[in-house]
């Protein structure tokens, strides 16, 4: 069932009633189509005094072939604003004095991204306030443009200058439409940048859990479009839809249980080589309020998304079937940050997922493998299209975007946690929700 509502208001007479009566205003959204620009208008640099980032962007930029501007015009594709040289609270002004004039000439789905020194990494109390200040200007701003116009905090740890690029990409094209709010931190270190920037994963063989249908038949298309070899697996009894995606993106599927005993050691035999990307989205849901839920309903979700990733990762660890350079990636849910009436173990399997990235992301890094989650909001999916019609109306309207996410938005995410120049990127979580008012 897809949105008529979002429909109907981006209508010629839905927009005049919608702005009459002061209903919600989905926009349309810039979503990535291969050989987009960046951006659709010129990018606006700003910095505070003493900002080590900006000169790095301008040049990161003008590599990709993104226009910059060191002075404002009458529109902007982009506002990009280096906070770092902020050293102290009383600094903050310089927020304000460079977003004030410009606030208006964002384009529609145009970008808004700061940048900043993670507050633990600020050299005193002073700069680590004023850090941690960024994050209520950004979440703000992402809900006062509107028109989809997205923002992000992003900290880049001193050392990181030279490790932007996959990021900015990502955040400033059509990939990140639905992911709007955020913080993003991008560790020290360098990351190599692909060879193909429109195939940045040739070359890298990618295993995808769940991929049947839904997100993860969007998430192994969108890795293969991007290059990547695809194994596809699903259980058996998905067989069919599962072959029908391996065939469309030329990739294998693997039929196989991961809540079985020994599913992680018959997954390690099946790979004939190590894999670069694994993909952990296989989840289920059976939902019921605790007081009403059986056992077997809370250990089965737990048993398949939280405890099979945990498995599947030691199994793959052990027999060196990730090496360096390697990309795990989970899928948490907004349920994991702000719970859900029903869903207590669903909540519990997906701040385990979050959990998981969080303990694993030290010990991994130091053997050059980085793990990262998305936590999907509200995406149109069979699953939610037979959501009772409030629920699914208030899930759709409740983010600073006014309408549900696609697959396409959850597995564009994934693929930037996945491409070779993420790689100082790592513990990180980041919700695709269109800033959901949920957990926000």
């Amino acid at each position: 069932m897809g949105d008529r509502y979002a429909s109907f208001a981006n209508s010629g007479p839905g927009r005049s009633l919608v702005k009459r009566l002061g209903l919600p205003d989905p926009p349309r959204l810039r979503r990535y189509e291969p050989g987009d620009p960046l951006t659709e208008g010129p990018v606006l640099v700003g910095a505070a005094p003493g900002g080590r980032l900006a000169d790095p962007v301008r040049k990161t930029l003008s590599g990709a072939g993104v226009e910059t501007l060191d002075e404002p015009a009458d529109r902007h594709g982009a506002l990009i604003f280096d906070a770092t040289g902020i050293s102290d609270p009383a600094k903050l002004g310089e927020l304000y004095a460079f977003f004030h004039p410009v606030a208006r000439s964002v384009l529609r789905s145009g970008r808004v991204i700061v940048l900043g020194t993670p507050p633990g990494s600020a050299a005193g109390p002073h700069e680590a306030t004023a850090q941690r200040a960024l994050e209520g200007l950004t979440r703000s701003i992402g809900k006062e443009f509107g028109r989809g116009i997205t923002a992000q905090l992003v900290y880049v740890e001193p050392g990181g200058e030279g490790a932007l690029e996959s990021t900015l990409r990502f955040l400033l094209s059509g990939r990140s439409a639905y992911v709007s709010g955020q913080v993003v931190r991008i560790g020290a270190g360098s990351a190599p940048a692909p060879d193909d920037w429109l195939k940045p994963l040739a070359g890298r063989t990618a295993l995808v859990t769940g991929a049947a249908r839904g997100i993860g038949a969007a998430i192994a298309r969108v890795l293969a479009r991007d290059g990547a070899e695809v194994i596809a697996l699903d259980v058996p009894a998905a067989g069919d839809a599962l072959a029908g995606v391996a065939n469309d993106i030329r990739g294998r599927a693997f039929q196989l249980d991961l809540t079985a005993d020994g599913a992680g050691e018959r997954l390690a035999s099946y790979l004939s080589g190590p894999l670069d990307i694994v993909v952990h989205n296989a989840g289920i849901t059976r939902d019921r309020t605790i007081a009403k839920m059986d056992a077997a309903g809370w250990d089965s979700v737990l048993a398949v998304n939280l405890v099979a990733p945990q498995r599947v990762n030691e199994a793959l660890l052990d027999q060196g079937l990730i090496g360096a350079g390697g990309r795990i990636v989970g899928v948490a849910s907004i349920a994991g940050i702000a719970g859900n009436r029903g869903q207590t173990n669903y909540a519990t399997s997906k701040a385990g997922v979050i959990g998981l990235v969080e303990s694993s992301a030290p010990g991994l890094l130091e053997r050059g493998i980085t793990i990262n989650a998305v936590a999907p909001g509200f995406i149109e999916t069979a699953m939610t299209a037979k959501m009772p019609v409030g629920l699914r109306e208030a899930g759709r309207r409740m983010n600073s975007m006014a309408q549900g996410g696609l697959p396409i938005d959850v597995a564009e995410t994934i693929a930037w946690f996945a491409s070779p120049g993420s790689a100082t990127i790592t513990g990180n979580v980041v919700r695709v929700c269109g800033q959901s008012l949920l957990g926000a």
